[in-house]
């Protein structure tokens, strides 16, 4: 299969998944001018992407494409708030919370890759328009299901008050948000001293994990997904597929292991870093010993 058939294979792929999730998460959901609000978010959310597109592709640049995701996922927070006829504390507490962690993540991604000049990872794709326009159609993807359990309790018709399962979801999602916080912290501060040039972390949360933030992330969308599944009916269970989809993205797909490999590449001989490696769990936190 050529390169080109990969990208749009992939494209329509995300599409359909898309469409599926859209579909599952409006399964006993408002209905705006007769219109799923959970599928006309789904909608919503490749439709920014494609439009960010335009003159990302045009301009030959990616350093936006962090920011529009996180804008994104607030833009649909807050269109769930409007259009839901009647909103409870639960509404407001997932959307606090999403709101919190896409403003943070978006603004610190922003400032990084302006800071860095570029984003290596579409180094050679901005140019290529099919490939572009996948990734950015992907990228429509992960905001949907990433925010699937989220937005289909906002969205959903049954309403039910604040419960134990509130209170559990928001202590994990408390802890979550405070690992990733810290750990991307932490790994600024080094990257900013010259000392550390070309060194690779491994003090703070980065003795406990080889990928703190990451581990963080995946943590407070589960929390998000506990809050979330008293009000789910029917189809809508589908949507706490957010966390596990979160999981799989970060650890298979576009995190550890992109950065792994990067990373062996550029310290694999170093035995320095072969026993860092040995001692440190990829994901999950341990004590270092």
């Amino acid at each position: 299969m050529s390169k080109n058939a990969i990208w749009v294979t992939g494209t329509l792929f995300a599409i359909l998944l898309g469409l599926a999730m859209g579909y599952m998460g409006s399964d006993e959901g408002v209905l705006v001018q007769g219109l799923p609000l959970f599928a006309g978010c789904v909608a919503l959310s490749f439709a920014v992407q494609w439009c960010a597109f335009v003159p990302a592709y045009g301009f030959s640049t990616e350093k936006f494409y962090d920011l529009a995701g996180s804008l994104t996922y607030i833009t649909l927070v807050l269109i769930a708030w409007i259009f839901v006829p009647v909103s409870n504390p639960r509404d407001y507490l997932i959307g606090a919370l999403v709101l919190i962690w896409a403003t943070r993540l978006g603004q610190f991604l922003f400032r990084r890759v302006l800071s860095a000049g570029e984003d290596r990872r579409f180094r050679e794709m901005k140019t290529d328009f099919l490939q572009f326009f996948m990734t950015w159609t992907l990228q429509g993807l992960w905001v949907a299901i990433t925010l699937s359990a989220a937005l289909a309790a906002m969205t959903a018709s049954e309403k039910l008050p604040l419960d134990y399962w509130a209170l559990m979801g928001g202590l994990v999602w408390i802890v979550g948000f405070g690992l990733e916080v810290v750990a991307d912290a932490q790994k600024t501060r080094f990257r900013q001293d010259p000392a550390n040039r070309d060194q690779f972390i491994q003090s703070g949360l980065w003795a406990w994990s080889r990928h703190p933030n990451y581990f963080g992330e995946i943590l407070l969308w589960f929390g998000i997904a506990l809050i979330a599944y008293p009000v789910l009916q029917g189809l809508q269970h589908f949507a706490l597929i957010s966390p596990i989809f979160v999981f799989v993205l970060m650890n298979y797909v576009s995190g550890v292991r992109m950065l792994e490999a990067r990373a062996d590449r550029k310290w694999g001989r170093e035995e320095a870093y072969q026993a860092y490696k040995a001692r440190t769990p990829s994901l999950l936190l341990k004590k270092p010993a």
